[in-house]
């Protein structure tokens, strides 16, 4: 018996819990081994990471409470953390909404041709994305002699008279790694979109028409867009956490430190007190506030979102 016939809906947030849990306790228990894995490997992980964000903690002693010092420290004597910060939020402002749209841009189109087309081309803009040796490439094109394939072609064009040292010259090291963070963000998001569009009901198009939807844009935004609301939270998420997250696109292509920190973002910061240093307290701090505005930044975006068609 469905639990909305054995319980009126009304009736049924007047129940105690445990009456609750009981007459759910299938689905609970197929629930069961995801929430223990997600409780100990990503909620535990950080409410310790949060807990040791108020400690001095070397890996060698136990943790000393030191209160508050970390966090002000971390706001207003590491100069490079601010840096770090700045640099992270200009890649967040530029590389999460132009790969966002990139991302739906590009499913929109491939989704259109035939299923075998379809799926070679969605092969074509993922592979960079999984490329273990995407990072090969890209210095093979950025080396700073004139055997580099970007100052090689420059230097033929008669661009340049000399080459250029890319990713040793501080005003070309953002530009660059934004260039090749964009060229790698077509990941999972963008797979998301495609699923997506996939979904869509292809009568609501015939329905809208009806209605007065004159072009594929209107049907885009009116039809397509609120119809895959889920996939698009999806997407927003992992756009945001990746252009957030950026670190080994700046430590294999410029170094850490980079020439003046001009390629450190906060998770390079964040690994060079918690790799290299083992101060795990200060790393934790360092932790926190990148969690806390990838959590802001979420909901915001999901807020904004929620109107899509509205």
């Amino acid at each position: 018996m469905s639990l909305t016939k054995a319980v009126h809906p009304e009736k049924y947030h007047k129940l105690p819990m445990r009456s609750v849990l009981w007459r759910n306790r299938a689905s609970y228990l197929m629930m069961a081994p995801y929430f223990v894995l997600f409780f100990f490997f990503t909620v535990l992980p950080v409410l310790m990471s949060m807990g040791l964000s108020f400690t001095y903690f070397n890996m060698l002693e136990a943790p000393k409470f030191v209160g508050w010092n970390n966090y002000v420290k971390l706001l207003l004597d590491d100069d490079i953390f601010i840096i770090a910060l700045k640099n992270t939020l200009l890649f967040a402002v530029i590389t999460g909404p132009i790969s966002y749209m990139l991302c739906l841009l590009f499913a929109w189109i491939i989704n259109e041709f035939s299923p075998k087309i379809r799926a070679f081309l969605t092969l074509v803009f993922y592979a960079p994305s999984i490329c273990g040796n995407a990072y090969m490439v890209w210095n093979l094109i950025l080396t700073g002699d004139r055997y580099g394939y970007l100052n090689g072609l420059l230097l033929k064009l008669d661009i340049l008279s000399e080459p250029i040292l890319w990713m040793q010259t501080e005003k070309y090291i953002m530009p660059v790694l934004i260039v090749v963070q964009l060229w790698l963000s077509l990941g999972t998001g963008f797979l998301s979109f495609i699923a997506g569009l996939q979904t869509v009901d292809k009568g609501m198009y015939e329905a809208a028409a009806i209605d007065g939807v004159k072009n594929r844009w209107q049907e885009l935004y009116f039809v397509t867009l609120p119809a895959m609301k889920p996939q698009l939270m999806f997407g927003a998420v992992m756009q945001i956490t990746q252009s957030f997250a950026v670190a080994d696109i700046s430590i294999n292509l410029a170094g850490n430190p980079s020439v003046n920190y001009a390629g450190a973002t906060v998770v390079t910061h964040l690994l060079d007190y918690g790799s290299t240093r083992l101060d795990m307290g200060y790393a934790s701090a360092i932790a926190t506030i990148l969690f806390l505005l990838m959590v802001g930044t979420n909901k915001l975006v999901q807020k904004l979102l929620r109107r899509v068609g509205e």
